[in-house]
């Protein structure tokens, strides 16, 4: 029961979190390149957008949690 109420309060918070953002910035493509002793390395930031259902979901779905009684 106490690992439910801590995995809704995680839930809320992430729901809370992806309602008040726009999302986050991922930098997953790097571009390297080696010329003699210059090294340069290049990072592509992709936007990655958190839909409003989602958060939504996760909201919901703590809230149960936490209102859920277990005997």
């Amino acid at each position: 029961m106490i690992i439910a109420k801590g995995i809704g309060i995680v839930l809320i918070a992430a729901g809370v979190l992806g309602l008040i953002s726009d999302g986050f910035t991922d930098a997953s493509n790097v571009h390297r390149a080696n010329l003699a002793l210059i090294a340069t390395r290049l990072k592509e930031k992709e936007p990655v957008y958190v839909p409003i259902i989602a958060s939504a979901a996760a909201i919901a779905f703590g809230v149960l949690l936490l209102g859920f009684k277990h005997d």
